[in-house]
């Protein structure tokens, strides 16, 4: 959205001043002698926050006598980190949206070097290999995800039944379901990027994945090949392809966010919802025991366009990132509450009332998804699922996760190809120049290399 100078200048000064009177100045007092560690986080749901309260904040606060955890909810967070860090203020654990938004603020000096901390809680030992590489900056740890995500295919599994199919098992067959879905009259599928243009991010990587494949991008990522490799020019061209056919939302991917999305798939408006896994806390609000249809949705791996390569494959990224704040006076506090996410047993009490957004990355996530209900259960089981396509080797790359961050950011461009205005190669190239000045700072994270 276009703003005049002066209303970005007036919004940046507001937010300035209601941010600076919530910092917490690095650990106040609490009663009882305790210090005080702030957290903030997105304005979450009242159920959310509810979980988050008894889960996180009580489930913390018992666990040790030192510290009192205090989390502070508002849509307005990124920008409220934004502005406290450049004034070396803020919360002593710093919530962002990704490695790639946490990346950024490392080389600025605002983020403090977990690795002390890593070696101290074994997080190296404990972590998927990939999630805890990519919070990685000059082999330095500046941030761990606080959930694996995974890309794939929504589904409603009365609306298949009514076309008359069953759950795509290739491209052809997830193509023909669409069209045979716009025939009927419904949407094709259904998702969108209103209010959050990042949203492109996830189907540009998802192309990119099951196109030009996880290895070309790996390659690509360690400068073996060119953005502007023929692989990845197919998978751009593939990926425009598909918006142009109605494939993402028909007309109305501008119009429509995931909360919208998951709505419309409730009421049986479309087959699918392509998207990330932590979808499935936006459908919570549509797929639950008061409209009783919570088992009418379902979760598949999204098909290769590609002949040959692994599958299932996963697109693999994560919901947010957890870093500690470089100005923070209880800065082994902030590690300490990190340290409390990284569990099985966080994990396990979460993911009852909150599923989507905490499949906390562990390399044995041993939740039982049977002692699970309603979606937390379908929840549960994608996050095993995907784990064990990591093991297999068998994964792509979320550009929020994965990319360095002014190329993550430059891949939210993609919608220039889709709709017409810029081609692939033009595309690409800019990728490319962005890309070449972040490897020669060393921003890129070293990733464990993919089967193909």
């Amino acid at each position: 959205m276009s703003r005049s100078g002066i209303r970005v200048l007036g919004a940046g000064l507001a937010a300035m001043a209601v941010v600076l009177s919530a910092c917490s100045g690095g650990g106040s007092s609490a009663s009882g002698g305790r210090q005080t560690l702030q957290l903030w986080f997105w304005g979450s749901s009242p159920q959310q926050q509810k979980t988050m309260q008894q889960v996180l904040v009580d489930g913390f606060d018992k666990s040790q006598s030192k510290y009192n955890l205090k989390v502070t909810f508002n849509n307005a967070v990124d920008k409220n980190v934004q502005v406290a860090l450049s004034a070396n203020e803020g919360p002593d654990i710093v919530y962002g949206s990704g490695p790639a938004f946490s990346a950024a603020y490392a080389v600025q000096d605002k983020l403090a070097d977990m690795t002390p901390y890593a070696k101290k809680y074994g997080w190296k030992d404990r972590i998927l290999a990939p999630m805890y590489e990519s919070g990685t900056v000059h082999g330095k740890l500046y941030s761990l995800p606080n959930s694996i995500n995974n890309l794939g295919v929504f589904y409603n599994k009365k609306v298949l039944a009514e076309l008359g199919v069953g759950v795509p098992a290739t491209y052809a067959e997830l193509t023909a379901v669409m069209d045979k879905a716009a025939k009927a009259g419904m949407y094709p599928s259904v998702t969108g990027n209103k209010g959050w243009k990042p949203v492109n991010q996830n189907y540009i990587s998802m192309f990119l994945t099951h196109v030009a494949g996880g290895k070309a991008v790996y390659d690509a990522l360690q400068g073996k090949i060119k953005w502007t490799d023929p692989k990845i020019v197919k998978a751009v061209d593939d990926s425009a392809a598909f918006y142009k056919k109605g494939y993402l939302g028909g007309k109305d991917y501008a119009n429509l966010n995931f909360a919208e999305s998951m709505q419309l798939l409730a009421k049986g408006k479309s087959p699918f919802f392509f998207g990330p896994t932590l979808a499935f806390q936006f459908a919570s609000d549509s797929f639950n025991d008061a409209t009783g249809n919570t088992s009418d949705l379902g979760f598949a791996p999204f098909p290769n366009i590609t002949p040959g390569l692994p599958s299932p494959s996963g697109t693999l990224g994560t919901t947010a990132s957890l870093s500690i704040n470089a100005h923070s006076a209880n800065k082994d506090g902030a590690a300490e509450v990190i340290d409390y996410m990284m569990s099985e047993k966080f994990a396990q009490q979460m993911n009852r009332s909150w599923p989507g957004y905490w499949g906390v990355p562990l390399k044995n996530f041993d939740l039982d998804p049977a002692s699970y209900t309603g979606l937390s259960k379908a929840y549960v089981q994608s996050v095993k699922d995907t784990v064990a396509t990591v093991g297999k080797g068998n994964y792509g790359f979320f550009a929020g996760t994965f990319f360095p961050p002014a190329t993550a950011t430059a891949f939210t461009d993609i919608d220039g190809v889709w709709l017409g205005t810029e081609s692939a190669t033009d595309f690409l190239d800019k990728i490319q120049t962005t890309f070449a000045a972040e490897k020669a700072k060393g921003l890129v994270p070293p990733v464990p290399e993919p089967a193909g």
